[in-house]
C-alpha cells in the first residue's frame, strides 16, 4: 500500500472526518525510522496515528517521529519530537547498494532523493573528477564511487557532525580511494585545498544555498564541465525560465558559455514550492 494511502487509512480510525483533509499525503522512512509532518491541527492525534502507523510497519519500523522545526543553518538540522517507539535518532539506511550511517539529529538526510543520487551517478563518467559542494553524510558522492570506475570525489561539508559520519560512510562502503572528505565551507575549502580548475562536474544540492556558490562552482571546473544546481522554486509553470533568471547575472558575470542541458523537479516542499535541479554545461574562461 501507497504511504499516503495507509496514513489516511489509519487516520480515519482515529482522527475526526473534518479534519483528515490535515493527513499528510506520505511520510519519508529513513532506515528504520519513520518521519511525519503532521500539523498543528492534528496535535491531539499524533500519538494515536504515530502508535497505529508503528503497529502497522513493525519490525522494519522502530520509532516513529514528527518533524518539528525547519532545518537550522548552515548545518541544515531539523529537531525531532519522538512519537512512538524506542532508541535513538540514529540509523542505517540502506540505498543502490550503499549503507548509510546517518543521525537525524545531527546531520541532513533525506531518503527521498534516492531517485536523483542514482540520476547523477548515471550521468558520471569514468574517470572525471567530481566536487560535491554540500556533501552532507556523503550519500550523492558514494553512490557515485559505488557506480562508476575510477571516479575522484571531494566531498565537502561545512557541518563537523556530518563530516564526521561521512567519514565513517565512506569506510563502510570501502571507497576511501576515491572519495575525499573534507570539512569546512565550500567555498573556502576549494580556495585553501586548491580546487580551482580541477573539476569535470560540479555537485550543489543545498538548494537552499547553492545560488551563493554558484560562481565558486564555476571557479572549479576544468575548461569546461557540468554543474548540477539546485534551487528552491516557486511553483511556475516555466521552471526553466525561473532558472535561467536565477543564474544567467552570474554565469554571464563569470564570462562563461553555458547552456541549461534540462530542469527537472524534484518534489514539492510546500504548497507553493518544489526543489529543482539545472543540469549546466558550463565553458568558462582559462587564465594563461
Amino acid at each position: 500500500m501507497a504511504r499516503g494511502r495507509l496514513l489516511r487509512e489509519l487516520a480515519r480510525e482515529l482522527v475526526p472526518s473534518d479534519l483528515l483533509r490535515f493527513v499528510p499525503k506520505g511520510f519519508e522512512t529513513i532506515g528504520d525510522i519513520a518521519i511525519l509532518n503532521l500539523p498543528r491541527e492534528l496535535d491531539e492525534y499524533k500519538f494515536e496515528i504515530a502508535r497505529a502507523l508503528l503497529r502497522r510497519l513493525s519490525p522494519h519500523i522502530r520509532l516513529v517521529v514528527r518533524r518539528a522545526s525547519p532545518a537550522r543553518d548552515p548545518e541544515r538540522v531539523h529537531e525531532y519530537e519522538v512519537l512512538a517507539g524506542s532508541g535513538g535518532l540514529e540509523t542505517l539506511h540502506k540505498e543502490s547498494g550503499c549503507i548509510f550511517k546517518v543521525d537525524i539529529s545531527r546531520a541532513f538526510f533525506s531518503s527521498r532523493l534516492q531517485y536523483e543520487r542514482a540520476r547523477i551517478a548515471g550521468l558520471v563518467r569514468p574517470g572525471e573528477v567530481v566536487v560535491n559542494m554540500f556533501a552532507g553524510v556523503g550519500p550523492f558522492s558514494i553512490v557515485i564511487a559505488k557506480r562508476v570506475p575510477d571516479v575522484k570525489i571531494y566531498s565537502i561539508d561545512v557541518n563537523p557532525e556530518a563530516y564526521k559520519l561521512m567519514v565513517e560512510n565512506v569506510k563502510l562502503n570501502r571507497v576511501e580511494d576515491k572519495v575525499v572528505p573534507l570539512l569546512g565551507d565550500a567555498a573556502e575549502v576549494v580556495d585553501l585545498y586548491n580546487l580551482k580548475g580541477v573539476a569535470d562536474r560540479v555537485l550543489m544540492p543545498s538548494p537552499e544555498h547553492a545560488i551563493n556558490y554558484l560562481a565558486k562552482a564555476v571557479e572549479s571546473l576544468k575548461a569546461r564541465g557540468f554543474i548540477h544546481y539546485y534551487d528552491v522554486a516557486r511553483r511556475v509553470k516555466d521552471l526553466r525560465g525561473y532558472v535561467l533568471e536565477r543564474v544567467s547575472p552570474i554565469l554571464d558575470g563569470a564570462g562563461t558559455r553555458w547552456r541549461v542541458e534540462g530542469v527537472r523537479e524534484i518534489r514539492s516542499v510546500a504548497p507553493s514550492k518544489s526543489y529543482v535541479c539545472a543540469d549546466l554545461y558550463v565553458e568558462r574562461k582559462v587564465m594563461d
